[in-house]
């Protein structure tokens, strides 16, 4: 019988699970921090989805390198030099909001102030992320592959259900630049943990890789476009939260649809992440990965029927409940799609194409929060959130049909 704590029960893997959890926990929380604060200040849709654009164009423009990078040298040093980038960005938004330097600050200059600071991160994040995830295979052994990613993945959605949760009652328990503080000491946690991680995967010298970097760049992305179910499963989270997803604007939501404020607020983020939470619990024993690309196409499918009831919910707990079973049909593809970057990229080209899959989830995230903004503006808030669950399911159906060879592939 498979022990489902296989991969916990190694040192390094419980180092780099604990800290994926706190890291994605910290830096949310600080993202519905500024969220709400942002709109605050503007209530303008339009400002919240800056805020993906703001990180996700430095992300985008790093992060080929930063794949680059990251097979070329000590990941877990990567790691730890772009945390404390972005722990110093954290430091500066304490600082502009400390009551000496906030009354001298203009709007227009606590904005910029706020966007900057998130462009560092997108920047420090475009190293952090290749390296991250290029780190991890080389934590389990290969027969562990699947177990690893289900509880890499759970441990991120447990900081994910943790960290808006936790933002809503720090901003009303503590104010904004002591929720800052706490997200300073958080990061520092983080550190640590990197710290902790003994296993250095070995770099391989320029002679093995004799790439030059344009050329180095082509090749991961060349095995990106030519592996068909790589290809398939980054496309489908690009299309599917890009166009379909909510999360930037349910401070909208909070405000002016379902009116529950900033608590409310923090139930609402953190309600996709239970929902996910739960159901990789329940992967570990019952993996995805046996029919994963029906299972694949059913999630994402399941994916756009919630949340076109989202968008017509008036009623806060079924709002909750459809943002729930979003995140629960996230996590199954996300757990299939994470074993398959896993699998089948050879060592020496995970960081790259770990950055080529970073483009892609940034794409879908950060660039479809700008999308949500935007389509929030010109549509209005439900219309925009309606058309994005429409389009995922266009896009399933149109996979389905190109990708049917993929449904013989077995990844357990």
């Amino acid at each position: 019988m498979a022990d489902t704590y296989a991969s916990l029960r190694i040192p390094d893997f419980r180092y780099y699970v604990l800290n994926s959890f706190l890291i994605t926990a910290t830096l949310l929380i600080q993202e519905v921090l500024l969220g709400y604060e942002l709109y605050k200040i503007t209530h303008d849709p339009l400002a919240l989805g800056l805020v993906g654009l703001a990180e996700a164009i430095p992300f985008i423009l790093v992060s080929l390198f930063g794949g680059h990078l990251a097979d070329r040298r000590d990941k877990k040093r990567i790691l730890q030099i772009s945390l404390l980038v972005i722990m110093l960005g954290s430091v500066v938004l304490y600082l502009a909001f400390q009551p000496v330097f906030e009354t001298r600050l203009t709007l227009t200059l606590r904005l910029a102030v706020i966007y900057g600071v998130i462009m560092l991160i997108g920047t420090a994040r475009g190293f952090y992320s290749p390296a991250s995830s290029s780190l991890k295979p080389f934590l389990v052994p290969r027969e562990l592959y699947p177990n690893s990613s289900t509880w890499s993945s759970s441990f991120w959605q447990a900081g994910a259900i943790l960290g808006p949760g936790m933002a809503g009652f720090l901003y009303s328990w503590l104010g904004l630049d002591n929720a800052l503080l706490v997200v300073i000491s958080l990061f520092g946690v983080c550190f640590l943990l990197l710290s902790l991680i003994k296993n250095k995967p070995a770099v391989l010298s320029h002679e093995a890789m004799p790439l030059g970097f344009w050329d180095s760049l082509k090749e991961g992305f060349r095995f990106v476009f030519k592996t068909k179910i790589v290809f398939y499963s980054i496309s489908l989270d690009l299309f599917s939260v890009l166009f379909g997803g909510v999360v930037s604007i349910l401070p909208v939501f909070a405000e002016d649809i379902l009116k529950v404020g900033a608590e409310g607020l923090g139930f609402l983020r953190a309600a996709p992440s239970v929902g996910a939470v739960l159901t990789m619990l329940y992967m570990t024993k019952n993996p995805p990965t046996h029919n994963a690309w029906r299972n694949m196409l059913l999630a994402v499918a399941g994916f756009g029927v919630v949340t076109l009831i989202f968008a017509l919910s008036t009623n806060f707990y079924l709002s909750l409940a459809m943002l729930s079973l979003t995140g629960a049909f996230d996590s199954v593809s996300v757990i299939i799609r994470q074993t398959v970057l896993q699998i089948f990229p050879p060592d020496h080209m995970r960081g790259r194409v770990a950055a080529v899959n970073g483009i892609f989830v940034s794409s879908s995230n950060e660039i479809g929060a700008f999308e949500s903004g935007l389509a929030a503006r010109l549509f209005g808030t439900v219309p925009s959130v309606m058309l994005g669950g429409a389009v995922t399911l266009i896009v399933v159906a149109y996979v389905y049909v190109k990708s049917k060879d993929l449904f013989s592939v077995r990844l357990s």
